[in-house]
């Protein structure tokens, strides 16, 4: 197999897994695109290790040969392998200056995953959220390119941290059934929840307490949104309306969730195609004005 099918692998990948990124990613020039989806696809392979089937110690194991693989004997590098993903990442770090170490922090992170850690503050979380998706902003740079890479890169981070606690709010019932609580203790401490199921895998924390701890994470995510979107202007025009189509699609998604938070409690919210489609739009409009 060579290049070009790798890419296109890849961009199947994306198409069928992420459908919120892949909605700005059509925004793009095509060498981009089909570099951010090589990018895509091996951090999805990296995410089904951690959520995929085996005891903690063999996901673990898989995780360690996947931040191995990420050197990449010869004959991945010169292309002659059978691993498209791997064909294709190491075709886009020839072309693009791809921070590939990000790529160990975002393993650090599903591995934090598997092993079930809490977070006791949010300042934890944080370090969390920029390991699992600050580190995708930084490698989503990379490849759109800046003339300030300083100054783009924390904010190409916090971008990736707001879409980040977007993800966990959307997903607290669902990480919960996993076994999972991603939301820092002293915020449930504050607020009086405990994330606790009945048997019916309903919270039994009273709805108005539960609310009320969605509603006030929800501003933190909006924080964190309002210093990422600081990145639009330090890219060139395509780039900044993918950025702004993928963080407007995650912002809509947490007004829905602050808006009710009941019903994300209770059911993974998802935007329609249309509103998607809406997002993208507004976000090329906006970028060649």
């Amino acid at each position: 197999m060579g290049v070009p099918e790798a890419y296109q692998h890849c961009e199947q990948i994306m198409r069928k897994q992420a459908r919120n990124f892949s909605y700005g990613l059509r925004l793009l020039p095509t060498p981009k695109r089909r570099a951010l989806s090589a990018v895509y696809a091996f951090a999805r392979r990296i995410d089904d290790i951690a959520d995929g089937e085996g005891t903690a110690g063999q996901r673990l194991a898989r995780l360690t040969v996947a931040r191995e693989a990420l050197d990449g004997p010869p004959g991945i590098r010169d292309g002659n392998s059978d691993d498209l993903v791997l064909i294709a990442l190491h075709d886009a770090a020839r072309r693009y200056p791809l921070p590939i170490a990000a790529f160990g922090e975002l393993i650090d992170g599903c591995a934090a995953d598997v092993r079930g850690t809490t977070y006791a503050r949010f300042d934890e979380l944080l370090s969390y959220c920029r390991c699992v998706a600050g580190s995708i902003g930084r490698l989503s740079l990379g490849v759109f390119g800046t003339d300030d890479p300083e100054g783009a890169t924390p904010l190409a981070d916090a971008l990736g941290v707001a879409l980040q606690i977007t993800n966990i709010l959307r997903d607290v019932r669902e990480d919960r059934l996993a076994g999972r609580i991603y939301l820092p203790i002293e915020d449930l401490e504050r607020f009086g929840c405990t994330l606790s199921l009945d048997g019916a895998g309903r919270f039994t924390d009273p709805p108005h307490r539960l609310a009320t701890l969605i509603r006030y994470e929800a501003v933190r995510a909006r924080e964190w949104f309002a210093d990422g979107m600081r990145l639009l202007p330090a890219l060139d025009t395509r780039s900044a309306a993918c950025t702004a189509a993928m963080a407007g699609i995650y912002r809509c998604l947490l007004d829905r969730i602050a808006a009710d938070p009941a019903v994300a409690l209770s059911a993974r919210l998802s935007l329609p195609p249309w509103a998607k489609a809406m997002v993208a739009a507004r976000a090329l409009a906006g970028a060649g004005r």
